[in-house]
């Protein structure tokens, strides 16, 4: 109700300022026939003053007096037209002001209605995070998910793809333990589109690996599911996920769809601080990194954070680091000693540089780290870990990571 009211009154001011501007004429507006009725006035005391005198005659005294009369009947008449044609000008003014003010008041509760949440009560920080808790819990299942999306275009798959499939799915099905039958089985139905039988599939495969499943299997699994469900993040699917993260906390496709399940279920804030690690820590070439960057700096906004766009992580080595690979080692074994050493520590300066500006991964700064070290670079060393205890401050997994690197070094505190 209070918002309403103030509403209310910031409308009803601003359509009296422009009516009061329609309708308001200045207090020291002079009409110009009233300055010549004046002069006029002032004419006829100066004929007579000339006739006193003796100066004009009383047939040229009289002369004038005529002709200045008829110039006072003449600019009386224009002022009291003008008046007329104002006090119904005012009446005009009077309705166009209040055509106005309906116009404000109708214009901005309309735009309200419209753009804005009438009726919707004020949501704290916590309150809202609640809400979307309960959002999160309560939210459609997988089952129920693929039920709203429209059904799949047939792929246009040869005959002989279709006999063998055909096939396979009688083999599975007759030997249902086949890790490798299950395996192929959830791939070719996904690359046929029939994402259901593709996640039973893969479910299949989770099972039969046991002890020695991965993270990538969690991660395929939950991905099959949100693909069946039209990119809809499922409970079934957050599950996976969660155990794929418990695996490999560093698992860049399971944070990106973690970070798109919070978006879905009312926390673009988290979605951006999760996608901004995984942003960071991406090679450029990353499937998931241009949909992050599509959208990353709308989710700062909600966040409510300066975001700054960071450079593009540049596609890394085999082992998945930047530094300097076993090729370039083996190159610098060629070299003499002080070319050696120069091209190694071009490369290690190379490394810092690309991760003091655009960021990398826990691997990369336990790398570098080390690498100093090596070097006997102590000091230097000690200053990235000192950095990276900062970068890392909220994500302790990888923190451990680039202290292994510290420890290495010799720079443990």
């Amino acid at each position: 109700m209070i918002f309403w009211i103030a509403a209310a009154a910031l409308a009803l001011v601003t359509a009296g300022l422009f009516a009061l501007a329609l309708m308001r004429r200045a207090e020291d507006e002079e009409h110009p026939a009233a300055y010549d009725l004046q002069v006029y006035r002032d004419q006829l005391k100066e004929v007579d003053k000339d006739k006193a005198r003796g100066v004009i005659g009383d047939e040229d005294a009289a002369r004038m007096k005529t002709e200045i009369s008829r110039r006072i009947l003449a600019a009386d008449a224009q002022m009291q037209e003008t008046m007329s044609d104002e006090t119904g000008g005012g009446r005009k003014s009077m309705v166009v002001a209040v055509v106005l003010a309906l116009v404000v008041f109708g214009s901005s509760f309309g735009l309200y209605y419209k753009l804005g949440a009438p009726g919707y009560r004020d949501m704290p920080l916590q309150e809202r995070a609640a809400e979307a808790q309960a959002r999160r819990d309560n939210r459609d299942s997988q089952s129920v998910a693929e039920t709203k999306v429209p059904p799949r275009p047939a792929v246009d798959a040869g005959e002989e793809f279709l006999e063998l499939m055909t096939k396979l799915r009688a083999a599975v099905k007759e030997n249902p333990n086949d890790l490798q039958g299950q395996e192929l089985l959830a791939r070719n139905e996904a690359n046929l589109g029939n994402m259901p039988a593709a996640y039973a599939a893969q479910a299949k495969v989770i099972e039969l690996k046991g002890a020695d499943v991965t993270a990538g299997d969690y991660v395929l699994h939950a991905n099959l599911l949100i693909s069946a469900a039209g990119d809809y993040v499922s409970p079934e699917a957050e599950q996976s996920l969660t155990k794929a993260l418990e695996l490999d906390p560093f698992n860049n496709l399971g944070r990106y769809y973690m970070g798109l399940m919070m978006w879905q279920t009312g926390r673009p804030d988290a979605t951006f601080r999760i996608w901004d690690q995984v942003l960071r820590q991406s090679p450029n070439d990353a499937p998931w990194v241009p949909s992050i960057r599509k959208t990353i700096t709308e989710l700062a906004w909600y966040a409510g954070i300066d975001y700054k766009m960071p450079a593009p992580v540049p596609t890394h080595n085999p082992d998945g680091l930047s530094g300097p690979s076993a090729e370039d080692m083996e190159a610098a074994g060629e070299l003499d000693v002080e070319d050696r050493q120069a091209m190694i520590q071009g490369m290690v300066d190379q490394l810092s540089d690309r991760l003091a500006t655009e960021g990398g991964t826990p691997q990369e700064w336990a790398q570098l780290i080390g690498a100093y070290g090596v070097m006997g670079n102590t000091e230097r060393a000690q200053a990235i870990w000192a950095e990276a205890q900062q970068v890392f401050a909220e994500v302790p997994e990888a923190l451990e990571i680039v202290r292994a690197g510290a420890a290495q070094a010799g720079v443990l505190q």
